[in-house]
C-alpha cells in the first residue's frame, strides 16, 4: 500500500519522501517512483524521525502531507502470543503512528496547512477471533486519529483514518480471502489520495464497508451476529496457512527478536 500510495501521489505531481526500517526496500521502490527519495526510519523510535523530518524542510520548506502506512499483522490464539511479538504490534501500529502524528503536528498546524493520513484497519471497528493484539492497535490508531482531529480542528491540519477490510497483499498472505470483502493496494491508495480533497475523518476500503458495518452493530442482535460471523469462518485468523505466510512471519519474527533485544539493552542501561 505504501509503494501504490507514493507512485500515486507522485504522479499527481507531489514531491514524495519514503520512509522505512528496511533502508535497501525503500530506495528500491523509490528508484522505480520519478523523484522520489527514501529514507531509513524506524517509525517506532521518536528520535528517527526528526532527521528526516529536518531534512525534508531544508530541502523543500514545508511539509504538506504524513501517510502512516507502517504496519505488521501477526495471527493466531491470544495465550500463544509471545510477549515480543505483543510488543511489536504495539509499538509499530500504534506508537509509529503517534510518532509520526508528533513530528509533523505542530509543524503543520504552525504554518496553518496539513493533512495527516493514518493507515487504521476495519480491525479497528470489527473484532476478531485470532487478532486480539491486532484489533487493540488498530482501534488505538482509529481512536487516536479522531482525537488528533479534533484537537487540531481549527488550525487548517486535518487527520484522517482509512479502514481498508482485507487487502490483497503480503500482509494477508496465507488467509482465504473468498468470503471477505477484499481491495488491492491500488484502491487504497486512491482512497488516501482522495481524503486530500474530502477531509473525511473516516473512510472504508471498499466504501460500503464501515456504513454496512455501522447498520450491523446498531440493528442485529449479537445472536444473529454471531450466527453469521460463524457462517462466513469469521476465525480464519486462527488458522492461517503457515506455509503460505512463511516469508511474512519470518520477517515479523526477526523484527520481534531485535525489538526485544534493544528493550532489554534499554532496560539495563536504565538499571545502571
Amino acid at each position: 500500500m505504501g509503494e501504490k500510495t507514493a507512485a500515486l501521489f507522485a504522479s499527481r505531481g507531489a514531491q514524495v519522501w519514503i520512509g522505512d526500517l528496511d533502508e535497501d526496500v525503500a530506495k528500491q521502490t523509490a528508484a522505480a517512483i520519478p523523484g522520489a527519495v527514501a529514507r531509513r526510519l524506524d517509525v517506532t523510535d521518536r528520535a528517527s524521525w526528526a532527521p528526516l523530518i529536518d531534512e525534508i524542510l531544508a530541502e523543500h520548506g514545508r511539509l504538506d502531507v504524513l501517510v502512516n502506512n507502517a504496519g505488521v499483522m501477526p495471527v493466531g490464539p491470544f495465550a500463544d502470543e509471545p510477549e515480543a511479538t505483543t510488543d511489536l504490534m504495539l509499538d509499530v501500529n500504534v506508537r509509529g503512528v503517534l510518532n509520526g502524528m508528533h513530528a509533523v503536528l505542530p509543524l503543520m498546524a504552525q504554518a496553518g496547512r496539513g493533512h495527516v493520513v493514518n493507515v487504521s484497519s476495519m480491525a479497528g471497528m470489527i473484532p476478531l477471533p485470532g487478532m486480539v493484539t491486532y484489533n487493540t492497535s488498530k482501534y488505538a490508531v482509529l481512536g487516536g486519529s479522531l482525537a488528533a482531529r479534533r484537537e487540531y480542528d481549527g488550525t487548517g491540519v486535518t487527520v484522517s483514518a482509512i479502514m481498508p477490510s482485507a487487502v490483497r497483499t503480503e500482509l494477508s498472505s496465507g488467509a482465504d480471502l473468498s468470503v471477505l470483502p477484499t481491495v488491492d493496494p491500488d484502491d487504497v491508495a486512491a482512497q488516501i489520495l482522495r481524503t486530500l480533497t474530502t477531509r473525511a475523518a473516516t473512510t472504508s476500503s471498499p466504501t460500503w464497508v464501515l456504513p454496512g458495518w455501522g447498520l450491523v452493530e446498531a440493528f442485529l442482535p449479537e445472536t444473529v451476529e454471531r450466527f453469521a460471523r460463524r457462517l462466513i469462518g469469521h476465525d480464519q485468523a486462527m488458522a492461517l496457512d503457515p506455509i503460505g505466510r512463511r516469508t511474512y512471519l519470518d520477517r515479523i519474527e526477526r523484527h520481534a527478536s531485535q525489538n526485544a533485544a534493544v528493550g532489554g539493552r534499554a532496560a539495563a542501561e536504565a538499571d545502571r
